[in-house]
């Protein structure tokens, strides 16, 4: 049995995997047996997602040190495993969809990514995400394509700025 000093240990490594992490996936692992668990792990792993199970006491009270879990407190029943998440959101979701149409299990409960709440239908939407680098790529490209629009202009018309707001004022119309 785990003394107060050692349940106060747990909280805190699990406070700074929370601290470390852009999000966590809940799973109930119920009916699933030590090769499974190894199994689903190595998974996770793959998309650099770590898996673990902890006592839903020690993680409620690590949420609460931490704050911001509020939503994920109603699903800390049964037996749950955490998957911590760095910027991949998906790993963990397509990795989690894959596993449960091959074995039917673990039950997926809940997410909260980036401190937005995802319930037990949303797996789909979660392995659809982009992950943080996907979409800041997709931002960079958003705002340099103006600037390529003028590069363009500018060598199209023998670069004159005449002919360069021609060009994009041409642009603009279609």
């Amino acid at each position: 049995m785990p003394t107060l000093s050692d349940k106060k240990a747990i909280v805190e490594e699990i406070t700074e995997e929370l601290k470390g992490s852009d999000g966590l996936y809940i799973t109930n692992y119920k009916g699933m047996s030590v090769g499974d668990m190894a199994d689903l792990r190595t998974e996770f792993r793959k998309g650099n997602v770590r898996y673990k199970v902890y006592k839903n006491t020690m993680i409620k009270r690590a949420m609460e040190a931490i704050g911001g879990y509020d939503e994920l407190y109603p699903f800390l029943n049964e037996q749950n495993g955490f998957a911590f998440v760095e910027e991949e959101f998906a790993a963990p979701a397509k990795a989690l969809k894959q596993y449960i149409k091959d074995h039917n299990k673990p039950e997926f409960k809940a997410a909260l990514i980036d401190g937005d709440f995802y319930g037990e239908k949303q797996l789909d939407t979660l392995a659809a995400m982009k992950s943080k680098s996907e979409v800041i790529g997709d931002i960079v490209g958003l705002l340099l394509a103006p600037v390529s629009n003028v590069v363009s202009a500018l060598q199209a018309q023998g670069e004159t700025v005449a002919g360069a707001v021609k060009t994009i004022a041409e642009k603009g119309e279609e």
